[in-house]
């Protein structure tokens, strides 16, 4: 039995890896579970999987979680805080870990489980946008192994021959991230001047929290995504292309020097992704429902409008300047999007911001984890210092 370790397990991911492990109970058990505030709903996840250690990020909950598990009558061990996160992440019982802390906040949690060798299960994009190269150097060092769990990304995993293939050897012409174009699709930037939050997380597809829905709706999901799809796959800049697809239905394709294309195609449910990379190399049952393509009945695709939703090209410009560009580049997005969510910054302003903060701060090399944290906390300084001036 494999013992899995679920970072972030209040989230709608973690409900979907739950539903799997759920689905096996001879194959998977939850032996970590970890939350960032809610106390009620990791206490409730506990009492159903009864996992040896329960994590609140937020330090000052860890009374109240303790009290709670303890008067549930459970043998469930409370931590809380970054050593917490860690320990969920590193601990000895675990064999698996799913990263699916939303933000920068997962990147040390991340970061630990890939020195410990686990497999793990990457959801958190911004740990590969900030830290790819030093991700990347801790699974190897420690033996562990990464499967992307962003449907794109598991997508591209599975249309490749092996996991860490060299691209060129194998004849990968490009891979070919799909986007769904979020819940404003088509739309120019005059219909776009008075969106609300509430509006922006309405995703026509996928059932996701509100920071990410945000990034789909500005395509700075789709943004980080090649990012992330370059330090995976090894694949350049001028090999990763987006198109949007609002079926949602074609997670993501290859296409080889022979002509040919292989595409993963599915019905929008994380469950798939989860499925498989927990499995893997082999398959199991993730409850999601077969993929009807007469009652789809057609797929369309289109080009993204680079003009309206500048983020895409923002990425792949903080790409391109690599160092601490895309740690930059992440930051200011998560600025953004929060003050966007509290109703302090428009839409359109995401990227304005975004830019703006990217041009107040070159490029620097990224040599470790403290200059990567470092670059992090200036762009989130610099982020709020240019929205109160130009844009508040």
């Amino acid at each position: 039995m494999k013992q899995v370790a679920i970072l972030g397990a209040t989230g709608s991911i973690g409900a979907s890896a739950l539903d799997v492990v759920a689905r096996h109970p001879q194959r998977y058990r939850a032996s970590a579970l970890t939350a960032s505030s809610n106390v009620d709903a990791l206490v409730a996840l506990c009492q159903r999987f009864a996992p040896d250690l329960a994590v609140i990020a937020e330090s000052a909950l860890e009374p109240a979680l303790r009290e709670k598990i303890a008067a549930a009558g459970l043998a469930t061990r409370v931590a809380s805080g970054r050593d917490g996160l860690r320990e969920a992440a590193t601990q000895d019982s675990s064999d698996i870990v799913i990263a699916a802390i939303v933000g920068s906040a997962g990147l040390d949690s991340t970061l630990a489980a890939a020195r410990a060798g686990k497999r793990l299960l990457l959801a958190n994009k911004e740990a590969v946008v900030m830290a790819g190269a030093l991700l990347f150097d801790a699974l190897a060092a420690a033996g562990g192994e990464l499967i992307p769990i962003d449907s794109e990304h598991n997508a591209i995993f599975q249309c490749l021959p092996n996991p860490r293939v060299d691209l060129a050897r194998a004849g990968v012409r490009r891979v070919v991230l799909t986007a769904s174009g979020g819940p404003f699709r088509g739309k120019g930037r005059a219909e776009l001047a008075t969106v609300t939050p509430d509006q922006a997380c309405a995703h026509p597809n996928w059932r996701m929290g509100r920071k990410i829905s945000v990034d789909s709706a500005t395509l700075m999901n789709k943004g980080l995504e090649v990012i992330e799809a370059h330090w995976l796959f090894g694949a350049s800049a001028a090999q990763i292309d987006v198109v949007v697809h609002p079926q949602s239905i074609v997670h993501s394709l290859v296409e080889y020097a022979d002509g040919s294309v292989l595409a993963q195609l599915g019905n929008p449910d994380m469950r798939t992704a989860l499925a498989h990379a927990l499995a893997w190399p082999d398959r199991v049952e993730s409850g999601v429902a077969p993929l009807d393509l007469l009652a789809i009945g057609q797929l369309n695709f289109e080009a993204p409008d680079r003009q309206t939703f500048r983020c895409l090209d923002l990425a792949y410009q903080a790409l391109a300047a690599g160092g601490t560009a895309p740690t930059t580049l992440n930051a200011a997005n998560e600025v953004a999007v929060a003050a966007f969510l509290e109703g302090t910054l428009p839409f359109l302003a995401i990227s304005e911001l975004i830019e703006a903060t990217l041009d107040f701060l070159p490029a620097v090399p990224a040599s470790d984890l403290e200059a990567l944290v470092y670059a992090d906390l200036t762009a989130r300084r610099e982020a709020q210092r240019i929205m109160q001036r130009s844009f508040c």
